[in-house]
């Protein structure tokens, strides 16, 4: 229970970031500003670590491919913001994200891997259009995004690390652990989503 309670700790000290990460905040040109975008910003921290959380709650194969499947249609999203392709609601569907996810996460393992990479997919959609519509088209902007990618898919491996070490430390709370974890964010996410 004490080890439970410090993981979700962990996860709502992150609360005192400020979320930056949002189209039109800050500069789009270099490999560190695309790299830094994604860990200024709350929403997408949470969002992303989730990711990874979701994929050890998963196991097997899925701590890969869901990952991956956010990565691939981050990357899409990205595609189409460059590309002057609308897309609406992308602000609610990025803050929906971090609740989505937490959500799934809080109730256990009730998806399958398909679904799951699906719904990840989904959802990366809407962060990687907000960074795609603020990308310069030359290299300093696939600098950006090559950047952005690799925070991203740190961030993924970083709430993948977390959850596999609560499992090594203490196998039988693990799953109560990436339950409240998984009601941590997405209570931060309703209240990002408010304020």
């Amino acid at each position: 229970m004490k080890r439970s309670f410090f993981f979700s700790f962990f996860l709502t000290a992150i609360a005192a970031l400020p979320a930056l990460a949002h189209t039109g905040v800050g500069e789009a040109s270099s490999l560190s500003s695309g790299f830094g975008h994604p860990i200024g910003g709350l929403d997408h921290i949470l969002a992303m670590v989730a990711v990874g959380i979701l994929a050890a709650q998963q196991g097997g194969k899925a701590i890969y491919l869901i990952p991956a499947s956010f990565i691939v249609m981050m990357i899409f999203g990205g595609v189409m913001g460059v590309s002057g392709v609308a897309l609406p609601f992308v602000e609610i569907g990025i803050m929906g994200s971090v609740i989505v996810l937490g959500a799934v996460i809080a109730l256990g393992r009730q998806f399958t891997v398909p679904m799951s990479m699906a719904l990840v997919g989904f959802l990366s959609i809407f962060h990687g259009h907000a960074h795609g519509t603020e990308m310069p088209l030359n290299a300093s902007g696939m600098e950006y995004g090559l950047g952005f990618i690799a925070a991203t898919a740190l961030l993924h491996l970083a709430g993948l690390g977390l959850s596999l070490l609560i499992a090594k430390i203490d196998n039988k709370i693990t799953p109560l652990a990436i339950r409240a974890s998984g009601s941590a964010i997405a209570v931060l996410g309703v209240v990002l989503f408010v304020i």
